[in-house]
């Protein structure tokens, strides 16, 4: 089987990209990406995919860094597609927001790439990443102490991001790209051993493998491993919160009693959510916070103490989380995402509330009074059955939509969020339910996509119902 063949089979396994469905390529210039680019490219020329344009971000961190633009131009001019482009001083970013430049990259990219995919209108952005990216983010991620959703690596689908060739290993790559004698750019910075990522690749996993030869494979499978028990683990977590957390304009609110009584992976991971809400996400939250959290819920009687971002009072069985800048505000993005089966129902704490999914039959007796009943309210909404699974997530810069009743124009949700005057911090906090092939159906609160009006004839449809008290309603 060809690198391309296999490529497209985990394409469709994984259901990261539609069948035909549009892709931007973010290419960075170096061997990776540039392999990435060309076999999506063969994909394309099977119909498999629809190759939208080529996305690329001048961090400006090198002498060679026009020249990597220019390469990456060309390359999109060869393959006949847009290049998009985004310049950025990411040295003075970082400097800004008090981060590195790793993380002020990966903050620049992953905007720019939303925009790029919107512009393009693709409905995924396809990045590089490979089998060796995965064993050295795990090992980071381990160095630093992380639990498991650190130790999943990377996700091979998340939002708009895919990562087709996070099964592939690097030296493949290299040698796919020698037998068709494609050219790339070399990054020099890949070789500096101030960078974290690079004494990893190039001191710490030589060494590993003297204890184990297919070390990287074995990573990267502790990473599925430990993505599908995070996944339960937060499907969980989300459900004992609907019942034990509740989310105020000043605090978070916990019940006690039931946190003391969840077992202990459990109740970490609800404290740790809880905790994350009241800090805004402007900080780690550590295992000691958590853990003094924890204790407090168990020994009962009124108590008070302050963990890093908040205080936490406790009185007459439940919990306060206080933030110490006075004002609880919610979690940054990227928010939230939760699978909803057709039927089903899901828990979303970030807006305290949950969705219900249906399908409503028109041959039974009272579907017709039921369909009267939903219409396209605020709470509810009556649309044309979609792909399934359907996701529950929040807004993302760069997120559009066809809005029912503007004759299938797209427009941006957040035009229409300024339009309807929600508040910049409440925006995040809004469910969007998303089909499987990425286009949104409803928009909780505001209306459904004029993909999905539900037809007057025969067919089935899918009845969607909110309930709880979500203050975003």
């Amino acid at each position: 089987m060809s690198l391309a063949d296999r490529v497209a089979a985990s394409v469709e396994r994984q259901a990261l990209i539609p069948r035909g469905g549009r892709v931007v390529a973010a290419v960075s210039g170096g061997g990776d990406s540039v392999a990435l680019l060309h076999l999506l490219a063969e994909l394309a020329e099977r119909s498999l995919v629809t190759l939208a344009g080529v996305a690329h971000v001048n961090h400006r961190l090198r002498p060679a860094a026009d020249e990597d633009e220019r390469f990456c131009r060309d390359l999109a001019r060869r393959f006949r597609v847009p290049c998009l482009v985004e310049s950025a001083a990411v040295a003075d970013v970082a400097r800004s927001r008090r981060v590195s430049v790793e993380r002020a990259g990966h903050h620049v990219r992953h905007a720019f790439f939303a925009r790029a995919a919107a512009e393009l209108g693709a409905g995924r952005v396809a990045l590089g990443h490979t089998i060796d990216d995965q064993a050295e983010t795990v090992l980071l991620r381990l160095i630093r102490g992380a639990g498991a959703a650190g130790l999943s690596g990377m996700r091979p689908r998340a939002g708009v991001l895919v990562r087709p060739l996070l099964g592939v290993g690097r030296a493949e790559l290299r040698r796919y790209l020698a037998a068709g004698g494609i050219p790339f750019r070399e990054d020099a910075s890949n070789a500096d051993l101030r960078v974290p990522r690079n004494r990893v690749r190039h001191e710490l996993l030589p060494q590993l493998r003297t204890y184990s030869p297919r070390i990287v494979e074995a990573l990267a499978r502790q990473a599925d491993i430990a993505r599908a028990d995070e996944a339960w683990l937060s499907c969980r977590a989300n459900e004992a919160a609907a019942d034990l957390v509740s989310l105020n304009r000043g605090f978070v609110e916990l019940d006690a009693a039931g946190l003391a009584a969840l077992p202990p992976a459990l109740a970490r991971r609800v404290t740790r959510d809880a905790l994350a809400r009241a800090v805004s996400g402007r900080r780690e939250i550590g295992f000691d916070a958590i853990e003094r959290v924890l204790r407090m819920a168990a020994e009962g009687g009124p108590a008070r103490t302050d963990v890093p971002g908040c205080r936490v009072e406790r009185m007459a069985g439940r919990m306060r989380l206080v933030p110490h800048q006075g004002r609880l505000r919610p979690a940054p993005r990227p928010g939230f995402a939760y699978r909803l089966a057709i039927p089903g129902e899901v828990s979303v704490p970030e807006a305290n509330l949950r969705i219900r999914a249906e399908v409503v039959e028109p041959a039974a007796a009272s579907a017709r009074d039921r369909l009267a009943e939903a219409g396209a309210g605020e709470r509810t909404a009556v649309v044309a059955l979609p792909a399934a699974p359907l996701v529950v997530r929040s807004w993302r810069f760069g997120d559009r939509y066809r809005p029912l009743g503007l004759g299938g124009r797209s427009r941006k949700l957040q035009d229409l969020f300024v339009d309807r005057k929600v508040p910049r911090d409440e925006r995040t906090r809004i469910p969007l339910v998303l089909a499987a092939d990425g286009r949104v159906v409803w928009v909780v609160g505001f209306g459904i996509g004029h993909d999905f009006r539900a037809g007057k004839g025969d067919e089935s449809v899918l009845f969607l119902k909110v309930s709880g008290l979500g203050e975003i309603l």
